[in-house]
Parts: structure tokens; sequence; C-alpha cells
């Protein structure tokens, strides 16, 4: 879990220091006052969650400000604040509360800290493709079990798309080629239940199921193909594409 935290008190960002430092979960960046940089690296970053003070005089607006600016560049980050003021959640702005999962009290309290960091890892999950070789997820560092071969398949599928919609015709087409339209009709939606029960029990929300429609948030998913796109790993050949599906010869002449 990538994770900033902004305060303009020393003790507060040593003291969290202290507190998450064997904590190999956690990728830390701590930031005293400068918005420009906080959000010149959080626009630069995959940043999962923000722990932000709510009173910083060189900060305009102060904690709550910043977390708006945070929201607008990351739509999903989960913001946590920490005040010594009595603040309560009721206070917080309603065009950010969605983001918040609550506030913490100065001075830093161990189980308290301990709590907000269990929520913000449940809720900030970042999902791992492998996808050169044979196909696997995984969440927070364990292997994800699909319920059925044609569910994690599709799943594939749907990863290869980089964001764009995935037909209940294309997915046909590629996974059930020798099957009658009924047929695979039926093979078709047994397999959007399941990888959408898979998805629900590890709490990865990443997929909107429409009609005959699937559409894939890629926002908090990392892939050594998304990689690949993005020229961060080169490759001589990509015969080791999700060596298991066929389909995947065709997705190959696309991005050669």
């Amino acid at each position: 879990m990538r994770i900033v935290m902004v305060d303009d008190e020393n003790s507060s960002i040593h003291t969290f220091i202290d507190k998450i430092l064997d904590d190999s979960d956690i990728e830390p960046r701590f930031f005293k006052d400068n918005e420009k940089e906080i959000l010149n690296y959080v626009a630069a970053k995959k940043i999962n969650a923000a722990i932000l003070d709510i009173k910083m005089p060189n900060i305009v607006g102060g904690g709550f400000a910043l977390a708006k600016k945070l929201i607008e560049i990351n739509p999903k980050i989960k913001i946590v604040f920490l005040t010594g003021l009595n603040i309560k959640k009721e206070d917080i702005p309603e065009d950010i509360a969605n983001n918040v999962l609550g506030i913490m009290y100065k001075p830093i309290n161990d189980d308290e800290l301990r709590y907000f960091l269990k929520e913000l890892s449940n809720q900030s999950s970042v999902l791992k493709a492998e996808m050169f070789g044979t196909f696997d997820c995984f969440i927070n560092g364990s292997v994800v079990r699909f319920s059925s071969k044609k569910s994690k398949e599709l799943f594939a599928l749907l990863l290869t798309l980089n964001g764009k919609s995935l037909t209940m015709e294309h997915a046909i087409t590629c996974l059930w080629p020798d099957k009658n339209t009924e047929q695979s009709k039926v093979l078709y939606r047994d397999a959007v239940w399941r990888l959408r029960q898979t998805l629900s029990s590890i709490k990865f929300e990443c997929v909107e199921f429409q009609r005959g429609l699937l559409i894939l948030d890629k926002s908090n998913i990392e892939s050594d193909y998304y990689d690949y796109l993005d020229g961060k790993i080169e490759k001589n050949t990509l015969d080791d594409f999700l060596v298991e599906y066929d389909w995947s010869i065709d997705i190959i002449s696309t991005i050669l």
C-alpha cells in the first residue's frame, strides 16, 4: 500500500515512522506543507491513501482543501485526517466525505493507528496480474482463487483490453468458439456470475457488470503486461504471453 502522510509537525511524522517502520506492506512518503510537491508526487504515483493533518497554516484551507485536490487527482484515494482539534467526522465537508475513513487524534495512539492502517489496507488493495507465462492474480500478496477456469480466463481476456469494454459477443468468440449460440450464452453468464463472486470475496470491485458488457476499472491493478505496454519492461518475444489461452495469439498480433 502506497501512503502519503502530510503534517507540519515533525513529532507526528517521527512517531508515525517509528510505528510503521517494520510493516513491509506499507510504502510511505512523508511531507510537511509543500502543497505543490505533494500534488506532483500523488499525480505521478499510484497512491492508495493519505493521512493528512487538518490544520496546516502554509496550505490554504488546510487538510480539507488538500484532500479535495488529492481526490481530484485520484478519485479512489482513501483519507484519514490527523488532528489535535475537537473535530468530528460530521464536520468533514460533504464533497470529500465519501473518501474519508475517519479521524485520528494527536498524540497518535497505537491501537487507533493500527485500526486505521488495517482499514486503509482493506480498502486500498492493489491487484497484481502476472500475464507472461502462467496467468495468475494476487491481492495483498495472496493468490486469487477463481471458482472456475472459465471465470479466470474471462478476467484475463478483460485485462488484455487495457480498460476498454468487453462485449458478450467478443468473450464468446474467444472462450467458447465451438459452442452454439444458446450454449455459449449460458456458459458466459455462469462465468460472469462466478467472476463477480470471486471479486466480491476478495473485496476488490474492479469490474462494472452491465447487460452483455464488462467494463474494467484498472486504476488499482498492476500487471507485467501493462508495464510492457508502457515501455517499463522489454521483451524480445511475446511467446510466453498468456500461454494457456489460444486467443492470446490474436492479442499479440495487435500489440506487436
